[in-house]
């Protein structure tokens, strides 16, 4: 046998590898590339073993010790080519994209191309930083999803939006304005202009009167009425003369009288008929649901959607509006099932393929919508603050203030977007977050389509109608008739297994309220209270008992409802304390079975195995799971996420048969239970206790009832101490729940963000808002009123105002400032207590209102009302008050003369003098005089209100009445410019500034007034009467204008004192343009200005991560606390940074006028958990 021998291979030359070094660049860097070498034959025995590794050595040779390799070999370095300077490159710019194109214009008939004419392309250079345009180019991929702060938004629907035929047009407008005769006379911010009129006729000689104008308007008794009232009509036969030239046509003669009377009678035209009112919009629309919808499924052969039952007719109405893809509002009861509408929407944008927005209030409601439609549906994304899962699905659900940063930041989820689904939408009521409803609102551009979902609203028709004006675009308000499973209300007054039966009726499913059942759950109450003994438990007089009291009246209760088979039950607790410790007296209960127990193991040990070792034995897990096992559950705010989570699942499956929850659980959570239990009927809102609102109790004993599986639903409420009142029973029971009210406020985000939008102002926000709908409905009514005035102000003849006369405007101007000033001055005493003291019974006052004009009367009685007090008074008048204002006729015009003006001219009865009794408010107390009478006032109304009778209407007055009445006319007839009366300042001793000021300007006027010498002028009551006219509709012109203007704004002051904030603070500029620090806060969902303020102070930046979460808790914690003294210095001084910070901001916003003081900004930050979210963020393993 041949043996085999060790070849000994000498060793390889290192320029003889396969390798090539290459040098990248001028950077001194070096790469080794592999070359492929020629194909060698196979050794019969492999490679020999003693060959070294050639990766080694080629990292040996060529990275541990490269010194050897020739750098300044040209074959073996990189090839690098000269560049070539081109500066002019630098200076290139793109082409604009053509503005227009060439359109070939063809035959109709034959299609044969008769020639080319140039048209104008729209959004040609449109992109999301300039443009507000549906049609401008997407955004990159990176911010489609959310957008950006530097985006423009989508143009509101509702708004009208600028073309570039508007432009045109307005350009081509201006272009035809002539310049001689379309020239302005009034000036803007000017009352009165230039007239450029061109006289008829020269003006007479300067002091030469002419007799025929001094006796024009005097009626000398030779004139034809008819023909004195046509000169002065405007228009008449008189203008006609004036108008014409003296030398023109001459008037033509007719030759007979019939001929005259035949030419008259053949020019009379018949009057043409007065404009029919136009018919009023009609924007909210409400939908029968009382009839049966027969021919639903003719009018949708193939839903988009169905459902293993039968929708109810709310139902079917609504998925008949969607397919038409209208808006509509379901104010429905609690559950009744509202979520039917919004899965058919969902369903109808899948068939689209466009995308759906579901947006809650709470995130409790987004989770078990997202796990309900992610089950029906499958494509269905979650946005919340903290969880972003499938972004991409065509149904988004969300929070509300997500889908407003989405439309303020331009997202192009918006383009896609079919429908908006609001879910609980009487949330707009709430104080701090309604705003962001109605702004997400005013904000949703016109292709979208709206869904409104609410429990049972009184004002759902204003609420729609709010909506469809400002989309321009119909509501159909879709509302529930009764609840598909009724409730019965009872009173619990139990404590232990002896007292476990006393349930008592309150109120049945019919609605009636049993107070039988009241008093028998007061009478068990104070029968156990008289009795001492252990079994009845103690005595509570008032006040709520302590945890063992609680314990014995949710173990007799529970057992109660365990043996009524009225489990599961769901306990209200308002207070996140009481709802762990009512839960953890319980533990002596075991409500499931061992299957039941199996099946929740199962489920924790899958749900809780996300979590961390350490993180599965909290305290809080282990408790909870113990709960979880004996058929108990809490549910609020301070439960950990997934706890919420796996108790809302394991409760719908049916597994968790009692559950202590606090307010949120009822808020749209579709979780219905067979039993509701409210621990107690009063709760703490942030500011003080007091009783549940008929809303709130509606809402959470909605939950009680399951649709299909309970024939009614229980409601208890526990009457651990006394039993309510009945009158609070009833009010919060059956009374109607609140009204959608609108919350909204400026917020310094909004202010930014249109801002920074030239084509959006704030101001067109705050018009569109809730608040502003009831004065801003009618301006439609304003614009047409306003235009009818103009043209009655234009067909009015002119006052003379000339010669005596010169003085005739300033003579009526200070006519109306004295009434306005006397009105002021006498307002301030009714609401003075010396001024309310003196309008006693027995005072004389002079009356002025609707029905009296300056007459005197006397104070019977004082009553008070709601608002304000009642006088009852005794009035002189000409005859009994007509209670139609129709039937009293035209007031004749009175022209007022300086004794008129400055006293009060009294009313005297021109025939026998009458009386009457009238309820004066306090604004018809013209004047408090003097004189005080003696009298009886309950006789006088005593016999007054016996006249009133029919059958003693004719009877005499009373010798009381008499003698008051012959008093009042005597005082009239001696003081006809009106008696003395109280002084403010020396009798009722008022010393308010206003109030003095305000008598020294009546004084001043009332000389003015008897000065003038326009009422010397025989021409005075016709010229006055003319200018009255005149000035009274440029009134009423001014008032209309003011509804119609930005300045008729609520919020308008406020808004320039933020705008003041926002410049002081740089972050606007003077013209309104938004600066970088005004653009940082625009991405601030809230403390904007404080949050920017520490990011430019660079405050934060020589922090650690876990030392800025520490600080930046402080502005969301809700809670107040301490920070504690264990702190790190750095947070310690990071605490008074933030502070200082936040009181500059505070001090510049009083200086700016704004009504918050710096001490109530500054506590808004509370840095309670500053020390627990510094340990945390640190890693530290918590054990609560």
């Amino acid at each position: 046998m041949m043996e085999t021998e060790r070849l000994v291979l000498p060793p390889p030359d290192p320029l003889d590898l396969p390798l090539r070094a290459v040098e990248l660049g001028c950077t001194g860097r070096w790469e080794l590339l592999n070359v492929p070498g020629a194909p060698e034959s196979t050794l019969p025995h492999g490679l020999p073993p003693c060959a070294p590794d050639l990766q080694q050595e080629a990292e040996r040779l060529f990275l541990s010790s490269p010194a050897w390799l020739p750098l300044h070999g040209v074959e073996h370095s990189a090839r690098e080519w000269q560049r070539k300077m081109d500066p002019w490159s630098l200076l290139a710019t793109l082409g604009a994209p053509v503005p227009s194109d060439l359109q070939a214009q063809r035959h109709p008939t034959t299609g044969q191309i008769l020639g080319y004419k140039e048209v104008l392309l729209e959004n040609t250079n449109l992109s999301s930083t300039t443009s507000l345009s549906l049609r401008r180019p997407p955004a990159p991929i990176s911010q489609s999803l959310w957008g950006n702060p530097t985006q423009y938004p989508f143009w509101p629907g509702g708004m009208d939006e600028p073309s570039i035929t508007d432009l045109s047009t307005r350009e081509e407008a201006e272009e035809e304005i002539d310049f001689e005769k379309d020239l302005l006379t009034l000036p803007p911010g000017f009352k009165k202009g230039v007239d450029f009129a061109p006289k008829g006729h020269s003006a007479p000689a300067a002091g030469l009167l002419s007799l025929s104008r001094l006796l024009e308007p005097l009626d000398l008794g030779g004139g034809d009425e008819d023909e004195s009232e046509a000169v002065g009509q405007p228009g008449g036969p008189r203008q006609d003369t004036v108008s014409a030239s003296p030398g023109s046509v001459p008037l033509a003669r007719a030759s007979s009288l019939e001929d005259l009377v035949l030419k008259e009678a053949a020019t009379t035209v018949a009057p043409p008929e007065p404009p029919k009112p136009p018919p009023q919009e009609q924007w909210a629309i409400p939908v029968d649901v009382t009839s049966p919808v027969g021919d639903f499924y003719r009018l949708i052969p193939q839903p988009a959607f169905q459902w293993a039952f039968e929708p109810d007719v709310f139902q079917k109405q609504a998925i008949l509006h969607l397919e038409r893809h209208d808006s509509v509002f379901v104010a429905a009861h609690t559950s009744a099932g509202k979520t039917v509408v919004a899965e058919y929407a969902i369903a109808l944008a899948q068939k689209h393929m466009t995308r759906t927005i579901y947006t809650s209030p709470i995130k409790a409601l987004s989770n078990q919508k997202f796990r309900d439609f992610r089950n029906t549906f499958g494509d269905v994304g979650l946005l919340t603050g903290d969880v972003q899962l499938h972004p991409e699905a065509s149904c988004l659900i969300m929070t509300t203030e997500i889908l407003r940063s989405m439309l303020y930041s331009g997202s192009d989820v918006i383009r896609d977007l079919e429908w908006v689904i609001f879910d609980e939408v009487h949330y707009i009521n709430d104080a701090e977050r309604g705003v962001v409803w109605e702004e997400v609102l005013i904000m949703l551009p016109d292709h979208v389509s709206i869904i409104l979902l609410s429990a049972t609203v009184p004002n759902a028709l204003e609420f729609a109608d709010w909506i469809g004006r400002l989309k321009r675009r119909q509501i159909y308000v879709i509302s529930t008739v009764a609840r598909p499973v009724p409730l019965e209300h009872y009173l619990f007054t139990g404590n232990s297994p002896k007292t476990q039966g006393e349930l008592f009726l309150l109120l049945d499913s019919r609605g009636a309220f049993h107070t039988k059942g009241y008093y028998a759950a007061v009478e068990a109450k104070k029968e156990r209270m008289s009795k001492h003994a252990q079994t009845f438990g103690a005595k509570q007089p008032t006040h709520q008992g302590g945890p063992a009291q609680d314990r014995g009246v949710y173990l007799s209760l529970l057992a109660s409802l365990r043996t009524r088979a009225q489990l599961p039950v769901v306990v209200f607790t308002f207070s996140r304390g009481r709802c762990d410790e009512q839960a953890s007296g319980l533990t002596s209960l075991d409500l499931t079975t061992s299957s039941e127990k199996s099946e929740i193991h199962l489920f924790l040990q899958r749900c809780l195995a996300r979590l961390r070792g350490s993180d599965r034995q909290l305290p809080q897990v282990l408790h909870m799971s113990e709960l979880l096992h004996r058929g108990l559950g809490v549910h609020h705010s301070g439960i950990l996420p997934i706890l919420k989570e796996i108790v809302e699942m394991l409760f719908s499956r049916g597994l968790v048969k009692v559950l202590f929850a606090t307010e949120t659980f009822a808020m749209g959570v579709n979780m219905p239970a067979r039993t509701v239990v409210f621990d107690s009927m009063r709760k703490h809102d942030g500011s003080t206790f007091r009783d549940l609102l008929p809303g709130e109790y509606v809402q959470m004993a909605g939950r009680a009832g399951r649709r299909g599986l309970d024939p009614t639903g229980t409601v208890i409420l526990l009457c651990k101490g006394r039993v309510p009142e009945m009158a609070d029973l009833h009010r919060m029971m059956m009374g109607k729940p609140s009204q959608l009210q609108s919350q909204f406020r400026l917020t310094y985000t909004m202010i930014l963000n249109l801002l920074r939008v030239d084509a959006l102002r704030v101001e067109d926000m705050m018009k569109r808002s809730f608040s502003e709908f009831p004065s801003r409905k009618d301006s439609k009514a304003h614009e047409q009123a306003l235009a009818e005035l103009t043209k009655k102000l234009g067909a009015l003849e002119e006052p003379e105002v000339t010669g005596q006369l010169v003085d005739l405007p300033e003579y009526y101007s200070w006519g109306e400032e004295l009434t306005e000033t006397r009105s002021q001055i006498q307002h301030r005493i009714i609401e003075s207590v010396n001024g309310l003291k003196s309008l006693s019974a027995g005072r004389v006052v002079v009356v002025k209102n609707q029905e009296h004009h300056n007459a005197l009367g006397v104070i019977l009685q004082v009553s008070s009302n709601s608002t304000s007090r009642v006088f009852t008074a005794l009035v002189l008048c000409d005859k009994p008050v007509s209670e139609d204002p129709r039937e009293r006729g035209p007031a004749s015009p009175d022209v007022p003369y300086p004794d008129d003006l400055v006293g009060f001219k009294l009313f005297l009865p021109e025939g026998p003098c009458d009386h009457t009794v009238a309820k004066l408010q306090p604004g018809d107390v013209a004047a408090i005089t003097t004189k005080v009478l003696r009298l009886n006032g309950d006789k006088i109304l005593e016999d007054f209100s016996k006249r009133q009778q029919p059958k003693f209407k004719k009877d005499p007055p009373s010798a009381a009445v008499t003698t008051a009445v012959q008093e009042l006319l005597r005082l009239a007839q001696a003081h006809p410019t009106g008696p003395p009366t109280l002084d403010p300042v020396n009798d009722l001793q008022l010393k308010d500034v206003s109030v003095v000021e305000g008598g020294l300007r009546a004084r001043k006027l009332e000389e003015l007034i008897r000065g003038a010498q326009c009422v010397h002028s025989p021409r005075f009551p016709a010229q006055y009467l003319k200018l009255r006219e005149r000035m009274q509709i440029q009134k009423e012109m001014e008032r209309l204008r003011f509804l119609l203007s930005d300045q008729s704004l609520l919020l308008l002051p406020e808004y320039h004192q933020r705008v003041e904030v926002l410049r002081t603070l740089g972050y606007v500029d003077e013209a309104g343009t938004v600066k970088l620090a005004g653009r940082v806060a625009c991405a601030m969902s809230s403390h904007e200005l404080l949050l920017t303020e520490l990011m430019f102070d660079n405050a934060l930046s020589t922090l650690r991560p876990e030392e800025i979460a520490a600080l930046l808790s402080g502005l969301v914690c809700q809670s107040p606390g301490d920070p504690g003294d264990q702190l790190p210095s750095t947070l310690k001084q990071g605490v008074e940074r933030v502070r200082t910070v936040a009181k500059r901001i505070g001090e510049v916003q009083a200086a700016c006028g704004l009504n918050q003081t710096v001490e109530e900004f500054v506590g808004e930050l509370n840095f309670g958990l500053v020390e627990v979210v510094y340990e945390w963020a640190r890693g530290m393993v918590s054990s609560w």
